[in-house]
């Protein structure tokens, strides 16, 4: 594989802008403090963190396979590329998985596993290194199979998990969910497993280079733009252990219907659901009452947090619907929406039209009859 790309000084600049690319996004991560990409957000420090360290982990990938390119002794080559294998069994491969873990933030996986599940690879890498044979990649690229079909699997469940969790803390998604990264970030790492394991041809290594800069590239803004929920995580760690109620006398007997008033009174009457970002234990605090036992009224519903709101919000656009319409005053919908609680007008249409079973412009059409 090697062969075709010696001597080739237009891949080896691109080669070696790609690694100065890591660099410096590895170090920006790392030591500014502002978030220059989303001002108005403030990012995991814990994902910036490891974030970095995987952006480094990929630019010391390609610092430790660079000798192979000025070797003319093919057992040279063969042994930088089995040591510079190893080093990636024990650095860039855990810390990708690492990344994916850390970008779920309801509740804080053990990242342990990342290391322990590279362990026959590294062991088998030393081998390698120390026989100097590599008879035994094929085991390593049917492993390295095995396990991103796992990891697959296992981030799907998570995944799931974690879309209920926001959808049961939370009233605005915006900046908070990950599909995308992990389905870009997916085929991202499939490719560098296929670049590892097979040769396409100096086009397809000038493509995987490519790849690497719009990986860069989108971490960069994944990082940037995915809001930092620890607060909400430590709320959740201690409100549970709170009373049910709280106030003057007597605690009162939690049921259903109390809570429901409570809503009526501090939520609906109050208007509260029109404040951007509304937690669970924002609203659980305002009534009197903790995340558990809210949380509890609105499964025994049978909704999650996110629709009770949403459904309030779309009523509260109905509503000034019909009033501008009824006074013949000028607007827009996105100005409305604005008005009704969402940030987002590509939030509010989809949550619209999953309640309406139609789009913002059809209903306003319909309705305009």
């Amino acid at each position: 594989m090697y062969d075709q790309i010696k001597g080739d000084i237009l891949y080896i600049m691109l080669y070696t802008v790609v690694t100065t690319i890591a660099v410096m996004a590895s170090c920006y991560l790392l030591f500014r403090r502002s978030n220059a990409i989303a001002p108005d957000i403030t990012p995991p420090v814990r994902l910036r963190r490891w974030t970095a360290a995987f952006l480094a982990s990929l630019a010391l990938s390609h610092v430790w396979y660079m000798p192979i390119f000025f070797l003319d002794s093919s057992y040279d080559v063969r042994t930088v590329d089995l040591v510079a294998g190893l080093l990636d069994s024990m650095t860039f491969f855990p810390l990708a998985i690492i990344v994916l873990l850390v970008m779920l933030q309801d509740r804080r996986r053990p990242l342990w596993p990342a290391f322990l599940m590279m362990t026959p690879l590294v062991a088998g890498s030393v081998w390698c290194v120390v026989n100097r044979s590599n008879v035994s990649l094929l085991v390593f690229y049917a492993y390295m199979l095995v396990l991103c079909v796992g990891i697959v699997i296992y981030m799907i469940r998570a995944l799931r998990q974690y879309g209920r969790w926001l959808r049961d803390n939370y009233a605005d998604l915006e900046h908070k969910e990950v599909w995308q990264s992990f389905v870009v970030l997916g085929i991202t790492l499939l490719m560098f497993v296929t670049y590892a394991s097979t040769f396409f041809g100096p086009i397809y290594l000038y493509a995987m280079q490519t790849v690497v800069i719009v990986m860069v590239c989108y971490l960069l803004w994944r990082v940037e733009t995915l809001s930092d929920l620890s607060p909400c995580l430590e709320l959740t760690e201690t409100e549970d252990s709170l009373s049910p109620l709280t106030g003057d006398g007597d605690t009162p007997t939690v049921t259903h219907e109390y809570i429901g008033q409570l809503l009526q009174q501090h939520c609906i009457d109050a208007q509260l659901y029109l404040q951007h970002d509304l937690t669970i234990h924002q609203l659980a605090k305002a009534i009197g009452t903790n995340r558990y036992y809210l949380s509890q009224y609105f499964s025994q519903q049978g909704i999650t947090y996110n629709a009770y709101i949403n459904n309030l919000r779309i009523n509260h656009f109905i509503e000034l619907y019909h009033k501008v319409v009824s006074s013949q005053l000028p607007f827009t919908a996105q100005q409305l929406a604005g008005e009704s609680g969402y940030r987002s007008y590509s939030t509010f249409g989809i949550a619209f039209k999953q309640r309406m079973g139609k789009t913002v412009t059809v209903w306003i059409r319909d309705n305009a009859k």
